[in-house]
Formats: C-alpha cells, sequence, structure tokens
C-alpha cells in the first residue's frame, strides 16, 4: 500500500478557491490512479473526482463538474484538486485515494489506500 498525506484544506468563502494537494508515498506513484472523496457530517461519503495514473483518464461527481479539477504531477508523487467556485455545499472532510494499476474508480470500496483527510469549510 502507499501512505497518503492531504494537505491545503482550510476556511474559505463562497465564490472562493483551494487547492488541494494528496502526497504520496513510495516510488511507483503513476502506476495508482487516485480519487478524491469528501464526507459532510451526518452525509454518506461522495465521489468527487478521479484519474488514472498516466493522467488520460478522469472522472468528475455531477456535483463538482466544471468547478473542480483533478490532475496529478507523477514526478512529485502528488496528486492536486483545484476547488473553483466553492459553495458552502462544499464543506467537507475531502479524502485522497490510490488503487493500485487501475484506470479510473468512482466508488470508495475499490481503494486500496486512504489519506486521513483535510477539512474544507465554505462560508456563505
Amino acid at each position: 500500500q502507499v501512505q497518503l498525506v492531504e494537505s491545503g484544506g482550510g476556511l474559505v468563502q463562497a465564490g472562493g478557491s483551494l487547492t488541494l494537494s494528496c502526497a504520496a508515498s513510495g516510488r511507483t506513484f503513476s502506476s495508482y490512479a487516485m480519487g478524491w472523496f469528501r464526507q459532510a457530517p451526518g452525509k454518506k461519503r461522495e465521489f468527487v473526482a478521479a484519474i488514472s495514473g498516466g493522467a488520460r483518464s478522469l472522472e468528475y461527481g455531477d456535483s463538482v463538474k466544471g468547478r473542480f479539477t483533478i490532475s496529478r504531477d507523477n514526478t512529485k508523487n502528488t496528486a492536486y484538486l483545484q476547488m473553483n467556485s466553492l459553495k458552502p455545499e462544499d464543506t467537507a472532510v475531502y479524502y485522497c485515494a490510490a488503487v493500485w494499476k487501475s484506470g479510473v474508480r468512482t466508488t470508495g470500496r475499490e481503494y486500496d489506500s486512504w489519506g486521513q483527510g483535510t477539512q474544507v469549510t465554505v462560508s456563505s
């Protein structure tokens, strides 16, 4: 398994932007598909975005399409989630996840490794 550490969360006003980072350990980062999920209090975990190992395939959850962008830099073992036009309903703990040698996956149970999460709070 790969170790994942998220960063970049914080408090932002509605309409603002944040970029989350997910740093991974190990030398085979490019062999992992990466995903971002979020969970708000009292709600189920929600798929946000996913990217294949070579970044050729991307998927987004319906609620973030057109506002969020997932990317990765395999030379830095890091995945990113650029979040624009943030809304109060985007408030949640955001988790990155990794799955070995796979295409993009949109359900959490398909992922092998998870980070500890980073809080994103969007004020109205």
